[in-house]
C-alpha cells in the first residue's frame, strides 16, 4: 500500500519552488499564498514570519487547512507522489482553480532518479518507503502541465513551473528575463534648463534608460508635468541629451531593441502571443522599435532560424569579444551573457526556455558542434585561482532532455584557467586574474593544458614546479 503520508519532510528553510518565486519577483509580502500539499507547514510559517500572508492545506498532515482563492498558489512536489495519474491531474486542475494570479508547479526529474533506490509501479517507482514517485523530463512536465490547465507554463528552473493567470503578467516576466541592467548616462555640461528642473527630468532618464524609447505621458508619473514644462516628452528628452551627449542614449535604445528582439524569437516557444494579449508597456515598445508587431515577429523568427544553425552558432562563438573559447564550445561567465550576440543570446535563451533558471551557475558553456548548452557551478571563481566545479546542469536541444551531475565530494574535480578569458572586460578583478595567468604561463605551468585541467593533476604538477596557490596568487614552496 502507497504511504503519500511519508512524502512530507520536515524544512529548516523554504521549499525550493518558493525560494524560486521570491528570486523572481513573482512572489512578494503584496500576495497571499495557499500551500497547496502543504505537508507539516513549513513553508507557511517561513513565510508569515517573513510578513507574507500564508495557508495551506494538505489531505495527510493538515485536513482542516481551507482551501480558499489566493494570488499565489504553490504545488510544491505534490503531483509527483500521487500514483493514479487521473487523481494526479485532478490535484492539479484543482490547485489552479485557486490561483487569483499565479500557480507554482514542481516535480522530480528523471535525471534525479536513482534505478537501485526504487522498484516500478505504473508510470513511476515505489521507495524503500513505500511511497510513490513520478519522475518527470522537462518538457513531459510542462506539456503535461499545459494540457491539464489548458494554459502555457514558464520553465523558472528545472522541475519548476510557473502558470501565469494573466498572460499579460506572463509576458511582462519573459520580457523582464532578456533585458540588460543600463544605467542612465552622467551629466556631461551644464545646462540651465536642465538643472532647473534635474528632479522632474530624472523620472524620464530612469524610463529611457529601463525601455530605450521616450515614454508616452501616461507611462510616468510626472508626464503630464513636463509636457507643461517643455511642451512634449521628446523635447524634455533633447534637454536631456544635450547635457548627457548622445552616444550613451544611442547605444541603449539599440541594445533596448535587441533585448526586444530576442525576447519575439523566444516568443514562438510554445508560441507567439496575440499583440493584443501582451501588456501595453510592451506593444509601445514593438511599435517603437519595429512599427509592428507583423514585423517585430518576422525579425524574431530569423534570429530565431539563425541561433538553431550549427554553422552560425559557431561563427557567433568565434566571433565573442570575450569567452574561452575551446574547439567544441565558448564558455562565457553568466555576468556577460546578455552582452554576447543575438544569435547566441538566442542559442542560450531556447535552453533557459526549456530548463527555466540554474541557482548557483555562473559559467554557461555554448557548444558549437551540436546543440547542447551547460550551466556550470563554480562556487569561488572570485576567490580562488583555479575554482573547482561544483556541479552542472545539461540542456540538450535536440532531445529536450536535462543531464545533472554532481562533482561535490569527488576526487579529482575539472577546474579552471586562465579566468580572465570568461569575463566581460570591465569584470571586478579581472586584471588580478590576467596578471595570475601572465605569471603561469611566464613559467610554463599552463603548457600542457590536456593534463591542468582537473585538479588532482594540477596540484601535482604545481609541486612538481615548487609552486603553491594562494587565494588569486602563486607562490613559491
Amino acid at each position: 500500500m502507497i504511504a503519500r503520508d511519508r512524502t512530507a519532510i520536515r524544512r529548516s528553510d523554504l521549499s525550493r519552488p518558493i525560494r524560486t518565486a521570491l528570486r523572481d519577483g513573482v512572489l512578494s509580502n503584496q500576495n497571499e499564498v495557499l500551500d497547496y500539499g502543504c505537508g507539516h507547514g513549513d513553508d507557511i510559517r517561513y513565510l508569515e514570519e517573513a510578513g507574507i500572508r500564508a495557508s495551506g492545506w494538505d489531505p495527510a498532515h493538515r485536513p482542516e487547512g481551507v482551501r480558499k482563492i489566493a494570488d499565489v498558489v504553490n504545488l510544491g512536489y505534490v503531483v509527483n507522489v500521487v500514483e493514479n495519474p487521473e487523481e494526479r491531474a485532478d490535484s492539479l486542475r484543482s490547485a489552479w482553480t485557486f490561483a487569483n494570479r499565479l500557480l507554482i508547479v514542481a516535480a522530480r526529474l528523471k535525471c534525479d532518479l536513482v534505478l537501485k533506490e526504487f522498484e516500478v509501479l505504473e508510470d513511476g517507482y515505489v521507495t524503500r518507503l513505500q511511497t510513490f514517485q513520478k519522475f518527470y523530463e522537462q518538457q513531459e512536465l510542462r506539456d503535461w502541465i499545459q494540457e491539464v490547465v489548458g494554459e502555457t507554463p514558464v520553465a523558472a528552473a528545472p522541475g519548476i513551473f510557473y502558470v501565469f493567470r494573466n498572460s499579460e503578467e506572463r509576458e511582462q516576466y519573459l520580457a523582464s528575463r532578456y533585458r540588460r541592467r543600463i544605467a542612465a548616462p552622467r551629466i556631461r555640461i551644464s545646462d540651465r534648463l536642465f538643472e532647473e528642473h534635474e528632479a522632474q527630468l530624472q523620472k524620464l532618464m530612469a524610463f529611457m534608460a529601463e525601455r530605450g524609447r521616450v515614454p508616452e505621458s501616461d507611462e510616468i508619473e510626472n508626464g503630464a508635468e513636463l509636457i507643461g514644462l517643455f511642451g512634449s516628452m521628446r523635447r524634455a528628452f533633447q534637454v536631456v541629451r544635450r547635457v548627457t551627449g548622445e552616444e550613451q542614449w544611442e547605444l541603449i535604445t539599440t541594445e533596448r531593441r535587441t533585448d526586444l528582439l530576442v525576447y519575439m524569437a523566444l516568443g514562438r516557444f510554445p508560441r507567439r502571443p496575440a499583440f493584443l494579449a501582451l501588456p501595453n508597456d510592451l506593444q509601445r515598445d514593438i511599435k517603437a522599435f519595429f512599427k509592428t508587431y507583423k514585423a517585430a515577429s518576422a525579425l524574431g523568427d530569423a534570429l530565431l532560424f539563425e541561433a538553431g544553425n550549427m554553422t552560425k552558432v559557431d561563427r557567433a562563438c568565434r566571433a565573442a569579444e570575450f569567452g574561452k573559447l575551446m574547439p567544441a564550445a565558448l564558455y562565457v561567465h553568466l555576468s556577460g551573457l546578455n552582452r554576447l550576440s543575438p544569435v547566441l543570446r538566442v542559442y542560450e535563451g531556447c535552453a533557459r526556455v526549456l530548463s527555466g533558471e540554474i541557482v548557483g551557475a555562473n559559467i554557461v558553456k555554448l557548444r558549437r558542434d551540436e546543440p547542447r548548452v551547460s550551466y556550470l557551478s563554480y562556487p569561488a571563481f572570485d576567490n580562488e585561482a583555479h575554482p573547482a566545479l561544483e556541479f552542472s546542469v545539461r540542456v540538450d536541444l535536440r532531445s529536450f532532455n536535462i543531464k545533472n551531475r554532481d562533482f561535490r565530494g569527488a576526487e579529482n574535480r575539472p577546474i579552471l584557467h586562465r579566468k580572465e578569458l570568461f569575463v566581460p572586460h570591465d569584470y571586478p578583478g579581472r586584471q588580478v586574474f590576467e596578471n595570475l595567468s601572465t605569471f603561469e604561463m611566464s613559467h610554463g605551468l599552463l603548457n600542457e593544458s590536456y593534463n591542468i585541467g582537473l585538479e588532482k593533476h594540477w596540484n601535482e604538477l604545481l609541486k612538481s614546479k615548487g609552486y603553491e596557490i594562494r587565494g588569486n596568487e602563486l607562490m613559491s614552496l
